[in-house]
């Protein structure tokens, strides 16, 4: 089933994205710094390429979501993430860094975030980075079929505007996980597929909560994942999921949401895999109606 009718065009244009902020890393110690705090190699970040990563508490709960490329002219580390949680973690990773030459600081005023959707969008594949004299792009996963990039400066050289619905409704259905402050702490990584969308390293050192997302990964079936669901009603990160089968306790929690005008509600959710044949529900087991749609990408069969 698909969550676009036919007769709606999927949207395009550029939006400013106040919902994201951007952490400069600067130092000598910038990368290896990182490298023993998230969930991603930092030290081998090929010039160019942009990459996902996460943030983990010593119990492998998220605590945010970057994502993360070395800027060019200084050689800085910026990690792109949800403005909302960017203070709380910037100052829990502050204060890791103690002897190490590495100062992190909030670059979100001086590097504004736009969304950019449509065939004019740069890159030629998905975390490919473009610099610009007028800005950079972070060409992103396609979404529903339509290309899509961050874009780091001035608003990006294109005319139409997007409403931010539109961009959060495209962010869904890439099903590519952001944590926002209503989600931080409640899931390991691969609840949400955040390792199935090159978002985890299993060959790098040990981070915070490594050891429970390795044994997440090696020891047995995973039990949750994360669907992409096409919902009755508008929903909102954080609220929870139940099934027909179990309505006594929540089966699983949206992680993001968008309901733009003229475009069917979607969310992404993290849900017990047992649940995703049943009769799903939000808020309530009276709540909206939800129906599994398709992952754009395969999850791994066995882990």
């Amino acid at each position: 089933m698909s969550a676009t009718p036919n007769d709606s065009p999927l949207p395009q244009g550029a939006v400013p994205l106040p919902d994201w902020g951007v952490i400069r890393a600067t130092g000598t110690d910038a990368r290896s710094f990182l490298h023993g705090q998230l969930t991603q190699d930092t030290l081998h970040l090929e010039p160019g390429r942009a990459r996902l990563a996460g943030y983990c508490s010593p119990k492998g709960r998220l605590l945010a979501s970057f994502v993360i490329w070395t800027e060019a002219a200084s050689g800085d580390m910026l990690l792109a993430c949800s403005a909302d949680l960017l203070p709380a973690t910037l100052k829990r990773l502050s204060m890791f860094v103690l002897r190490a030459k590495c100062k992190l600081g909030d670059a979100s005023a001086a590097l504004p975030l736009h969304g950019w959707a449509g065939s004019d969008v740069p890159g030629a594949q998905p975390w490919q980075v473009t610099e610009g004299a007028a800005g950079t792009a972070l060409r992103l996963p396609d979404a529903a079929g339509q290309r899509r990039a961050l874009w780091l400066g001035a608003a990006p050289p294109v005319q139409e505007a997007l409403a931010p619905e539109g961009w959060q409704w495209l962010e869904v259905m890439s099903a590519v996980p952001r944590i926002v402050a209503a989600t931080v702490e409640q899931f390991v990584p691969q609840m949400i597929n955040l390792e199935a969308v090159g978002g985890v390293n299993f060959q790098k050192g040990c981070y915070p909560g490594q050891e429970v997302v390795a044994r997440s990964q090696y020891r047995g079936t995973l039990k949750r994942r994360a669907f992409l669901v096409r919902s009755e009603a508008a929903l909102q990160p954080g609220q929870e999921v139940f099934d027909a089968a179990d309505p006594e306790q929540p089966a699983g929690m949206v992680v993001m949401a968008a309901a733009p005008a003229g475009l069917p509600a979607v969310a992404l959710v993290e849900l017990k895999t047992a649940a995703a044949e049943g009769r799903l529900s939000a808020v309530s087991p009276e709540g909206p109606r939800l129906t599994v749609l398709p992952l754009p990408y395969d999850l791994p069969t066995e882990v």
